[in-house]
């Protein structure tokens, strides 16, 4: 599809190649948008990408791609998914974590502002992925849930990174009024997801469904995340995009906070076979919050989202993927 000549809306998603970004760019193409992806170092198997997606390979630590990408397709929304997203990553590789995740931010923005020399109307919607992981320390049971205004305090430097990412989309916004808003976005899964509790466990379900392994590792399973499937988390990220206001941020969660416990339960009864656990040490993170859950209040009023998947249906699709897959 020619994206540069197109009169429909068009969007740009970098980090197209993850699990997040695959489903947003599914969901823009059914409503009719155009979608133009970039592309890196993908999570997913890039063929199960839409081939109305136009795809374009860039790091986005490479400031001149990025400028001349957003120069060709001059997107009228960005939805910035790319980053570094692992804490265990991040705290091997912090120098990598803060590049991609902080000088990749820093590169949509003055790209943006680059154009504008030439194009002084030009002024895109940027939808800027945060982390539920910038309030770190901050969990605490009078928090809970955990509203927008809580002070930020994350326990490793994947977590500072979203901090910095974060603040960068309220400076410029406010130094240059770039319509940046800031999605704070809490534990999202679903098909195509790995290297989360729920994939990791669905996935290792599957391999005992098929005799590959005896029993399901787990780590700390009384730890409590809130949930939100990746369906209910695209609609949510396109919603502020319509109806956000620039410069704010938003709380994406789950309403229900579960323990990996009860994920395990929900597991158990969608199984094919009896499922054993077993404690793996290497696991067990050395920080690791006791809850995580989010207050969505903000975002509910602005743009009237609510949750459409209960955790059942996802951990259902979820294993229908991996049986599909393994």
């Amino acid at each position: 599809m020619d994206v540069v000549n197109q009169k429909n809306m068009v969007s740009l998603i970098t980090g197209v190649g993850g699990m997040i970004g695959s489903h947003l760019a599914e969901y823009l193409l059914g409503k009719g948008d155009c979608v133009a992806g970039i592309n890196f170092n993908p999570t997913i198997n890039i063929e199960e990408l839409p081939e109305e997606v136009t795809l374009i390979e860039c790091d986005v630590r490479y400031y001149k791609l990025v400028e001349d990408i957003i120069s060709t397709y001059t997107p009228d929304k960005i939805f910035h998914l790319a980053a570094q997203s692992l804490p265990s990553v991040s705290l091997i590789r912090p120098q990598e974590t803060f590049d991609i995740n902080c000088t990749g931010t820093i590169n949509i923005f003055e790209s943006i502002k680059s154009i504008r020399q030439q194009k002084p109307l030009y002024n895109p919607t940027i939808v800027v992925a945060c982390s539920s992981a910038e309030y770190g320390a901050s969990f605490t049971p009078e928090n809970i849930p955990i509203r927008e205004d809580a002070p930020l305090l994350p326990l490793h430097p994947y977590g500072a990174s979203k901090v910095a990412q974060d603040l960068l989309t309220w400076q410029y916004f406010k130094s240059d009024g770039l319509k940046g808003l800031r999605a704070r976005i809490f534990n999202t899964t679903g098909p195509r997801k790995i290297n989360d509790v729920c994939s990791d466990l669905t996935k290792r379900t599957v391999e005992i469904e098929r005799g590959k392994i005896n029993k399901l590792p787990v780590g700390n399973i009384s730890t409590k995340r809130a949930i939100t499937d990746v369906r209910d988390l695209v609609t949510a990220l396109d919603l502020l995009s319509e109806k956000g206001m620039p410069g704010e941020v938003y709380n994406i969660s789950g309403d229900q906070a579960y323990t990996i416990s009860d994920i395990i339960d929900i597991i158990r009864e969608k199984a094919e076979t009896i499922i054993d656990i077993e404690v793996d040490s290497r696991l067990l993170r050395p920080t690791d919050e006791p809850i995580i859950f989010g207050d969505s209040t903000k975002l509910k009023k602005c743009t009237g989202w609510k949750q459409q998947y209960p955790i059942e249906n996802t951990i259902t699709d979820m294993l229908a993927y991996w049986r599909k897959k393994t």
